[in-house]
């Protein structure tokens, strides 16, 4: 999966990076660029490697990070290196299987980061958060979800949120006397006024597929709760046959056939922002994306957004769904872990605990544009530039009693790719609600 993140600077100007969310393996990579550390430490000071796939700002504010750290902790110092994001994916799986990881590695958490796990690979933080309340207090609670397994903890966030949203055309909703649809009923009603006035209602870049997966995942969690999705992860006999699953597929291809998308939408690059395109542009009324949508829009048409023309609201609800409102999905954070076969595991949780997301580099990460996943930000964000933007942000995940990790990131490679082909026949009308389930079922990993 692709999500293209440009990230916004707090003054005039915009900060653009090619910082990319992608799953899957790519090439192997031979190396990376390094920050941080000294040239000569002393026999009393313990070293500790961390792998990192930051580009651009954000890449320099990890490195004002480790370089903070490292003149706080003379005792310890720290190297960041860096690599390409689908290199890195590859790269730290040999060196997983070859017992030879960097201290601290990065990752999205999730079936990924389970599968370390049950291979003795990754370090147990669990009764070190335990012992600082304050350190494990720091977190917003939504987004500890994809590195917590079985109870224990394996992991940290270190950069920022990014829930998936509905973006609207405040000009075009003016126009049409709309308002954001609170409920299906209103964004099936949302729906019938655009495309009776040619507007396309809502904008898909269906070439990529990955932005299909989000109204499934809405929906499902909507529809049943995200005890639907869990029974999938864990493993359940036919967990894809639940009931929601055919609801929510049914009402996507209820979606298409009432023509909610653009001509041609499996033609459309969300990776190269062709459907960002269509809504800033008015060609269509809404889009569904994650917040870097946000960051899209602000890099290509920058007054849009200045001049107030851009809105965004949650997902509307399902009327007898058991799931809750305030449910979000999308991108919770990227995440640091400890390798198990660090042998400075005390120095790691000494970074983890004193470096990651203390005061300094929330403001840091703030001061580029991005949300933190941190207690107590709220008044930063409102005072930044475009907080009302943020601070919506931020009351999402705050707010949300389960924010969950994207699916093609939390299932396994092989199902997660399935899934993405099945969900675009679906919405072609090339595949049934049923279909979809029974071919989704035999690829469940027990």
């Amino acid at each position: 999966m692709k999500r293209q993140k440009a990230l916004l600077s707090t003054g005039v100007g915009i900060v653009l990076t090619a910082s990319v969310l992608v799953t899957g393996c790519g090439n192997s990579s031979t190396g990376g660029n390094s920050s941080g550390g000294s040239s000569g430490t002393s026999s009393k000071t313990s070293a500790i490697t961390i792998w990192d796939i930051q580009t651009g700002a954000s890449q320099q504010v990890v490195k004002n990070m480790s370089q903070a750290f490292n003149k706080s902790h003379p005792d310890i110092q720290s190297t960041v290196q860096f690599f390409e994001n689908d290199p890195y994916k590859q790269k730290i799986q040999i060196a997983m299987g070859a017992h030879n990881p960097p201290d601290i590695f990065t990752g999205w958490g999730g079936g990924v980061l389970k599968s370390y796990i049950d291979a003795g690979d990754v370090y147990d933080l669990t009764s070190d958060l335990n012992s600082d309340s304050s350190w494990a207090n720091r977190f917003l609670p939504s987004v500890m979800k994809p590195v917590t397994f079985d109870g224990k903890v394996y992991g940290i966030p270190n950069d920022n949120v990014q829930p998936v949203m509905l973006f609207y055309n405040k000009q075009v909703f003016k126009q049409y006397n709309l308002t954001p649809p609170k409920t299906w009923d209103d964004l099936l009603n949302d729906v019938k006024v655009l495309k009776a006035h040619g507007v396309a209602p809502i904008s898909l870049g269906g070439k990529d597929q990955w932005p299909d997966l989000m109204y499934e995942e809405y929906l499902v969690d909507r529809i049943g709760g995200p005890d639907v999705f869990n029974n999938v992860v864990a493993g359940k006999a036919n967990a894809w046959s639940d009931p929601a699953f055919l609801k929510a597929n049914t009402m996507i291809q209820q979606l298409v056939n009432a023509g909610a998308f653009e001509q041609g939408f499996s033609s459309v690059s969300s990776n190269q922002g062709e459907d960002a395109a269509l809504l800033y542009t008015g060609k269509a009324g809404m889009e569904l994306m994650g917040s870097w949508g946000f960051a899209t829009i602000l890099s290509d048409d920058k007054a849009f957004i200045d001049q107030g023309n851009l809105g965004f609201s949650t997902f509307p609800t399902v009327p007898g769904g058991k799931g809750d409102a305030n449910d979000i999905v999308g991108n919770p954070s990227n995440y640091y872990s400890i390798s198990n076969d660090s042998k400075n595991k005390q120095a790691d949780v000494t970074f983890l605990k004193d470096a990651v997301l203390d005061p300094q580099n929330v403001k840091d990460w703030i001061s580029i544009g991005d949300v933190p996943p941190v207690q107590g930000i709220e008044s930063e964000l409102k005072q930044a530039t475009y907080g009302d933007y943020l601070s919506f942000t931020y009351d999402m995940v705050k707010n949300a009693p389960n924010f969950q990790a994207s699916w093609d990131q939390a299932l396994p490679p092989s199902e997660a790719q399935e899934l993405l082909t099945d969900l675009s026949k679906l919405f072609l009308n090339q595949m049934t609600p049923q279909q979809f389930s029974d071919d989704m079922n035999k690829y469940i990993k027990s």
